[in-house]
């Protein structure tokens, strides 16, 4: 369910090219971190036998901001999990009906999600996160009060990201058929995919 080049479409869009590496940068670097962190707290465990009580938490955390934030990009590359039986043996007009039929439900279900998890974050405004407070106290001495609202706030960021890769990818779709092309369901190199 990738976008791919074609020779009517750019294939380079220097704010898709910005998304995309900021997005492959927060990747590799929050798992850096997570892998970094669990070596600490095992050694730490293992060979001193101490242990970081708020390590498990705080990679947990890290964890959720990388599941919702990385899922728009996973649709983008055509990483999710997809199911097309019909693939080139339909029309361009009929497929493009099809992903509309497809995709409107889910777009209204994110848009749902978005919505009560927007409220649900802001439900836990005044209860902070442990384990940041933890590692604060024992840098400064007073406790960092970051809220619980910065980790719940990662699910309607996340879909707000997917929502938008969603409606992008069937107005590129729409404009393919539109224009006398046929939208592409296999998957393109690297390099020519296309922004969104």
């Amino acid at each position: 369910m990738e976008a791919t080049a074609t020779a009517a479409g750019p294939s380079r869009n220097p704010l898709f090219h910005f998304y995309a590496n900021a997005i492959k940068f927060i990747a590799g670097s929050s798992m850096l971190v997570i892998v970094v962190i669990m070596i600490v707290q095992v050694a730490a465990r293992y060979l001193f036998n101490a242990s970081l009580i708020w390590a498990e938490e705080l990679c947990r955390y890290i964890l959720i901001w990388q599941t919702f934030l990385l899922i728009g990009f996973a649709y983008h590359q055509g990483e999710l999990v997809a199911l097309d039986m019909l693939g080139k043996r339909v029309n361009p007009y009929v497929k493009l009906l099809i992903r509309f039929i497809v995709s409107a439900p889910v777009c209204v279900f994110l848009y749902f999600i978005i919505v009560s998890g927007w409220n649900n974050a802001v439900r836990f405004t005044g209860q902070s996160i442990p384990a940041v407070d933890f590692i604060w106290t024992s840098l400064t001495g007073a406790p960092a009060g970051l809220p619980v609202f910065w980790v719940y706030v990662a699910v309607p960021v996340g879909c707000s990201v997917l929502l938008i890769h969603f409606v992008v990818r069937f107005a590129l779709d729409a404009y393919r058929v539109a224009t006398g092309q046929d939208t592409h369901d296999q998957p393109a190199p690297q390099e020519e995919i296309l922004p969104l």
